[in-house]
Protein backbone atom coordinates (compact mmCIF):
# COMPACT_ATOMS: atom_id res chain seq x y z
CA UNK A 1 0.00 0.00 0.00
CA UNK A 2 2.78 2.30 1.01
CA UNK A 3 5.43 0.34 -0.75
CA UNK A 4 7.26 2.33 -3.40
CA UNK A 5 5.27 5.51 -3.36
CA UNK A 6 6.88 6.46 0.11
CA UNK A 7 9.14 3.71 0.97
CA UNK A 8 11.49 1.60 -0.94
CA UNK A 9 12.99 -1.43 0.63
CA UNK A 10 16.85 -1.22 0.00
CA UNK A 11 17.61 -5.09 1.38
CA UNK A 12 15.05 -7.22 3.66
CA UNK A 13 16.60 -10.83 4.84
CA UNK A 14 14.69 -13.57 6.47
CA UNK A 15 16.38 -15.67 8.46
CA UNK A 16 15.11 -18.23 11.40
CA UNK A 17 11.97 -16.17 12.96
CA UNK A 18 13.82 -13.04 12.13
CA UNK A 19 12.85 -10.01 9.44
CA UNK A 20 15.89 -7.55 8.79
CA UNK A 21 14.89 -4.72 6.57
CA UNK A 22 16.60 -1.22 5.43
CA UNK A 23 14.19 1.40 4.14
CA UNK A 24 14.28 4.78 1.96
CA UNK A 25 12.04 6.92 2.92
CA UNK A 26 10.99 9.56 -0.37
CA UNK A 27 11.60 12.67 1.50
CA UNK A 28 9.65 14.44 -1.02
CA UNK A 29 6.52 12.34 -0.87
CA UNK A 30 3.10 14.78 -0.63
CA UNK A 31 2.25 13.04 2.53
CA UNK A 32 5.05 15.65 4.45
CA UNK A 33 3.38 18.86 2.73
CA UNK A 34 0.86 18.14 5.78
CA UNK A 35 2.45 16.66 8.13
CA UNK A 36 3.67 19.06 9.43
CA UNK A 37 4.18 22.41 7.07
CA UNK A 38 7.68 23.23 7.46
CA UNK A 39 8.72 20.64 9.62
CA UNK A 40 8.16 17.35 7.91
CA UNK A 41 7.36 14.23 10.58
CA UNK A 42 7.08 10.76 9.73
CA UNK A 43 3.66 9.83 10.66
CA UNK A 44 3.32 6.94 13.49
CA UNK A 45 0.86 5.05 11.42
CA UNK A 46 2.20 5.29 8.46
CA UNK A 47 5.41 2.94 10.83
CA UNK A 48 2.50 0.55 11.62
CA UNK A 49 1.55 0.16 7.96
CA UNK A 50 5.15 -0.32 6.62
CA UNK A 51 5.55 -2.95 9.72
CA UNK A 52 2.45 -5.20 8.52
CA UNK A 53 3.96 -4.52 4.77
CA UNK A 54 7.39 -5.94 5.70
CA UNK A 55 6.00 -8.67 7.61
CA UNK A 56 3.16 -10.10 5.19
CA UNK A 57 5.94 -9.19 2.22
CA UNK A 58 8.63 -11.76 4.08
CA UNK A 59 6.02 -14.30 5.12
CA UNK A 60 3.91 -14.28 2.20
CA UNK A 61 0.59 -13.83 3.69
CA UNK A 62 -1.94 -11.03 4.42
CA UNK A 63 -1.76 -10.59 7.80
CA UNK A 64 -4.59 -8.05 10.34
CA UNK A 65 -3.62 -6.61 13.74
CA UNK A 66 -5.27 -7.94 16.27
CA UNK A 67 -3.51 -6.63 19.29
CA UNK A 68 -0.86 -3.97 20.29
CA UNK A 69 0.53 -4.80 23.81
CA UNK A 70 3.42 -1.92 23.46
CA UNK A 71 3.54 1.18 20.53
CA UNK A 72 6.22 3.39 21.39
CA UNK A 73 7.25 6.34 19.40
CA UNK A 74 10.46 7.22 21.08
CA UNK A 75 12.10 9.74 18.45
CA UNK A 76 10.77 11.97 15.75
CA UNK A 77 11.68 10.65 11.96
CA UNK A 78 12.75 13.66 9.74
CA UNK A 79 12.61 12.23 6.03
CA UNK A 80 15.07 15.42 5.46
CA UNK A 81 17.79 14.40 7.95
CA UNK A 82 17.24 10.91 8.51
CA UNK A 83 15.26 9.04 5.70
CA UNK A 84 17.24 5.42 5.95
CA UNK A 85 15.31 3.62 8.32
CA UNK A 86 16.50 0.14 9.34
CA UNK A 87 13.78 -2.37 11.11
CA UNK A 88 14.09 -5.32 12.79
CA UNK A 89 11.68 -7.65 13.65
CA UNK A 90 11.31 -11.07 15.59
CA UNK A 91 8.08 -13.34 15.13
CA UNK A 92 6.69 -16.52 16.67
CA UNK A 93 4.20 -18.59 14.87
CA UNK A 94 1.68 -19.41 17.63
CA UNK A 95 -1.90 -21.69 17.49
CA UNK A 96 -4.87 -20.04 15.31
CA UNK A 97 -2.48 -18.75 12.49
CA UNK A 98 -1.40 -15.74 14.87
CA UNK A 99 2.11 -14.22 14.84
CA UNK A 100 3.71 -12.26 18.08
CA UNK A 101 5.54 -9.88 16.39
CA UNK A 102 8.42 -7.87 18.29
CA UNK A 103 9.90 -5.03 16.24
CA UNK A 104 12.41 -1.66 16.45
CA UNK A 105 12.94 0.92 13.94
CA UNK A 106 15.85 2.95 14.07
CA UNK A 107 17.40 5.90 12.15
CA UNK A 108 20.94 6.79 12.28
CA UNK A 109 21.45 4.43 15.60
CA UNK A 110 18.47 5.93 17.75
CA UNK A 111 15.68 3.90 18.21
CA UNK A 112 12.88 5.61 17.10
CA UNK A 113 10.36 3.09 17.45
CA UNK A 114 9.06 -0.21 19.68
CA UNK A 115 6.32 -2.79 18.99
CA UNK A 116 5.04 -5.42 20.51
CA UNK A 117 1.73 -7.32 19.24
CA UNK A 118 -0.40 -10.01 17.58
CA UNK A 119 -0.98 -10.04 14.11
CA UNK A 120 -3.66 -12.91 12.41
CA UNK A 121 -2.73 -14.45 9.24
CA UNK A 122 -5.98 -14.29 6.94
Amino acid sequence: MLKDALYKIISIAHGENTIEAILEINKNNEIFTGHFPGQPVFPGACTLQILKEVLESSLNKTIRLIRADQIKFLALIEPGKNNILQFKLSYKLTDNNNIAVHANLTAKNEVCFKFKGLFIAL
